[in-house]
C-alpha cells in the first residue's frame, strides 16, 4: 500500500496553534526531540503494510526521515488537489497499487497497528473510498479529554478519521460535491448540510443509522464507498488546537 500524506499549511498569527510554530508549517510543531510529522512517518515506517510515500506541502529544508522511497510534491493549494496531485505521482509508478491511504500529518499518536488495519481493510473491502470515523465511547476512553466534536446518529456518535483510503483509479475528482464535502471535512454539521436538507434534519433528529448515512453518502456521490468504524482512536486524534496539543504531547512523552 502507497501513502499520501498531507503536511501542507503555516498557521497564521490568528491560529491558535501559531505560537507553537514559530512561523514553520504546522506538520513540523515539536512532540518531545521530533516534529509532529515525524511520528507519524515512524509508524508508517514500522507499519509492515506500507511501501512508497508521496509527501505533500513539506518543503525539502524541512528534513524528516523515511526508510523507504518518498517523493515531495508543492502543496496544490486545496485538499482535493493535493489528493490528485499524489494519486498521478503514484500511478505513474510501474506496477502502481489501486489502492492509496490518505493520511494526515497531524495525528502524531497514530501506530503501526492502526495503519496495517486500515491498509488491510482497504484491500478486505475493495471499495472507491472508505472514510474512518471513530465513535464516542472509543474516543472517551482513549482521550478522555480530547473535546472531539460529533455527529449524533441514531445508533453512535462519531467523528471523522484522518487516514483514509481511496481507489486512485476510480474516485471522480471532478465531482462538485465530493470537493466541497472535502473542504468541509473540519465541520461535521456543514458535511451533513452538504449532503441535503432531509439528511441534515434526520441527523439533527437522531433519526438516522450509520449505514443509512453511508447509503445516501454513497449515492450522491456516486460512488461504491464504506463508513468504517475504527476500533482506534488514535486515528482520529488530530492537533487543531493548544489544548488538543499539549494533550498529545503528554500522552506521548510519557509512553
Amino acid at each position: 500500500m502507497d501513502v499520501i500524506l498531507t503536511a501542507g499549511g503555516t498557521p497564521t498569527p490568528e491560529d491558535p496553534l501559531f505560537p507553537y510554530c514559530k512561523g514553520l508549517p504546522k506538520a513540523m510543531i515539536p512532540i518531545g526531540e521530533k516534529p509532529m510529522i515525524q511520528w507519524v512517518l515512524d509508524a508508517l515506517a514500522a507499519a509492515k503494510t506500507i511501501e512508497r510515500i508521496v509527501l505533500i506541502g513539506l518543503a525539502d529544508e524541512m528534513q524528516v526521515h523515511y526508510p523507504r522511497e518518498i517523493v515531495r510534491i508543492e502543496d496544490q493549494g486545496r485538499m482535493v488537489e493535493n489528493i490528485i496531485a499524489g494519486a498521478d505521482v503514484l500511478l505513474s509508478f510501474p506496477g502502481a497499487s489501486h489502492y492509496a491511504l490518505v493520511v494526515a500529518s497531524d495525528v502524531p499518536a497514530v501506530t503501526p497497528e492502526v495503519i496495517d488495519w486500515v491498509s488491510e481493510e482497504t484491500v478486505k473491502a475493495q471499495k472507491d473510498l472508505i472514510y474512518t470515523v471513530v465513535t464516542r465511547p472509543v474516543m472517551e476512553k482513549r482521550f478522555p479529554n480530547s473535546k472531539r466534536s460529533y455527529i449524533p446518529l441514531k445508533d453512535m456518535a462519531i467523528c471523522g478519521g484522518d487516514i483514509n483510503a481511496i481507489n486512485l483509479e476510480t474516485v471522480n475528482y471532478d465531482n462538485p460535491l465530493y470537493r466541497k464535502l472535502i473542504d468541509a471535512r473540519k465541520n461535521a454539521l456543514k458535511q451533513a448540510s452538504l449532503l441535503g436538507f432531509d439528511t441534515l434534519l434526520l441527523i439533527l433528529l437522531r433519526a438516522i443509522t450509520l449505514a443509512q448515512a453511508e447509503k445516501r453518502v454513497c449515492k450522491r456521490l456516486e460512488l461504491d464507498g464504506l463508513v468504517l468504524p475504527s476500533p482506534y482512536a488514535e486515528i482520529a486524534m488530530d492537533v487543531d488546537k493548544p489544548g488538543q496539543l499539549e494533550l498529545l504531547r503528554n500522552d506521548l512523552l510519557k509512553q
